[in-house]
Order: structure tokens, then sequence, then C-alpha cells
């Protein structure tokens, strides 16, 4: 392989060809049983997944994890869309404190591989999205990527191993059944890195702050439910060895990582969806699918169109109301 990372690679994307320079880079070094990817093998994977991963990404800003001397290189995150982006790749401008961002959004398999050229390792998406026909106006007249359609609550443990990872497992579980009591669907991820996200599909009814203060006030009566094992608290030097239940992430222009995104760790672990029943499974933890198998994985379909069908939350935040007293 050259230094250079050999010649550039042309691959079809629908209508478009996208061009991949040096394909041969080496993004994830392999090494004590590690397998070694290059920036080609994270273009593969990405025109494989796609069917799987836009409908996770269309209509949504995004932020980058971008490496381009690989993992092990400097990284930088990138909200604003550069002047030399392509101009058939989809933008949304939106507002920030003094000024505007303008977000990519990738809504086809040509912006996906683009975006691997540019070395985006991990996509990050808002849990809104832009209404339909890439309308910023809702039916009520409300923007629609200030009412969020996901809420996600974020389980990672306070340590490492085995055990902390069970902690995360007994969490994911308890969390599902108060999800259940309140009558929210809900599907469960591996983050691709230490723990698991819980994800409600929403109907876009509240905005974000209602949203954030009904996972909050859901993340304070498990705490209070089980105190020794689970904390809201937002020092670490007040947690302990307690998982943090973190739902910080359902605000308006924050971001959780996409279903299906690679992670810049070691091996490519992906973010992968798993159906709850695989919960129990003594193989299951936060890196259990990889760029290798992750395919494979998602056309086993582990969602089952699950996050289609979004809830409205007036009714749960009755039910969660009576149940806190």
């Amino acid at each position: 392989m050259s230094e250079g990372g050999g010649p550039a690679r042309t691959v079809r994307a629908g209508r478009r060809s996208v061009r991949i320079r040096r394909p041969d880079k080496v993004f994830f070094p392999g090494g004590r049983g590690t397998p070694e990817y290059t920036k080609g093998d994270l273009a593969d994977y990405h025109r494989a997944v796609a069917p799987y991963l836009l409908p996770h990404l269309r209509g949504r800003p995004l932020m980058l994890d971008r490496r381009p001397d690989g993992i092990d290189g400097p990284a930088f995150m990138q909200k604003n869309t550069p002047e030399h982006c392509p101009e058939w790749i989809t933008r949304i401008e939106v507002g920030k404190e003094g000024g505007t961002v303008t977000h990519t959004v990738c809504d086809d398999t040509a912006t996906l591989l683009h975006l691997v050229d540019q070395a985006a390792v991990t996509l990050h998406r808002w849990l809104s999205r832009a209404g339909p026909s890439r309308s910023r106006q809702g039916r009520d007249g409300a923007d629609p990527l200030e009412r969020p359609d996901r809420l996600v609550f974020d389980l990672d443990p306070s340590g490492e191993g085995r055990d902390a990872f069970e902690t995360v497992r007994w969490t994911a579980r308890v969390l599902g059944e108060l999800l259940d009591e309140l009558r929210l669907s809900s599907a469960l991820m591996t983050t691709g890195s230490r723990g698991l996200h819980v994800i409600v599909p929403l109907d876009r009814g509240q905005d974000f702050d209602a949203v954030r203060a009904f996972a909050r006030d859901v993340a304070d009566t498990l705490a209070a439910a089980h105190p020794d094992r689970l904390t809201t608290a937002a020092r670490k030097k007040d947690r302990g060895d307690r998982l943090y239940l973190d739902v910080q992430r359902n605000a308006y222009a924050q971001t959780a990582v996409a279903p299906w995104t690679v992670r810049a760790l070691p091996g490519a672990p992906v973010a992968a969806p798993v159906p709850w029943e695989q919960l129990d499974d003594p193989e299951l933890h936060a890196r259990r699918w990889t760029l290798a198998d992750a395919v494979e994985h998602a056309r086993t379909d582990p969602w089952g169109g699950l996050l289609r069908r979004g809830r409205a939350l007036g009714p749960a935040r009755r039910r969660l109301d009576a149940l806190r007293g």
C-alpha cells in the first residue's frame, strides 16, 4: 500500500458517481486480534448499509466526527457545511446564538459516500427533522426542528468491564418495563462505545423542553426507586458507582449517534439496533457488532419498523404523574 493511500476510487450511487480519495489509507489500525480497516472498507460498508442507515438520517441536521488520518490521528467535530461541498448535497440552515449554522443533511447514498470521502467516521444526528419536502413549517406553524420525534436515554456505565455492562443491561430492563407501563414503545441500541441507548419514538407533538422534562421525570422516578444503583446527579463526584441516567441529549441542537454508524474506536464497532429479547444474550455488549458483521445484522431488521410508530407524550405524562403521586 502506498503512503498516500493509493489511487482514488469512483463509486456509483444512484445517478451519481462519488470519488473516494486515498481508499487504501488505514483508518482503523489492526493489532492484538483487532482487524485493520481502510477508508475503502468504510466506503464499502456505508454503501451496503445505506438502505438501513438512511431512514435514520433523512431530514436531520448532522454533526460529523471527522478523522482525516484515521482514528489515531487528529479529530474534529464539524457542524457547518464547507463551501466546497457539492451543490447537490442537502443543507439546512438553523439558528444559533449570534448567527446561523448550515448543517449537512444526508438524504441519499451519494451523500453518505461523500461524507466518507471527507473522513467522517461517526454520524451524530439531531433528534428532530425538517418537515415534509424539506419544509421548515409544520401544520401548526411550528418549526418541525423544534419538535423531536425521538427521545433518548443514554445508559453508560460508571466503570469498565463485564460487571459494569451488567449494570447497563439491568438498567435498560427496568427502564423498558417503566416505559411499557407508561404505554410507550421503545427500542434498544448498542452505542458501539460503552453502553446502550433506549429510544422512544414520538409523534412530534411536543417541543424539546416538554420532552426533556418528561425524560428527566422518568429518570428521577427510576433513580428514586433504585437509589443505590441509579442516579440523575449531573456532577460526576456525586454519582459514586451508580449509573447515570443521562437525558441531556433531549434538547434543541443536541445530537445522538445514528443507528448503524461506525464509532472511531479500535475494531470499528457499530451502533447497532437490538431487539428487546436479545437484551439477556450473554454475548451482548456495547461493541457487539462491527464494520465486519453489522450489515448482516441489519438485514435481520432488529427493530421491525418500531420507530415508525411515534406516540403522543400527553397520555404517558398523565400516567407518569399518577405513578409519582
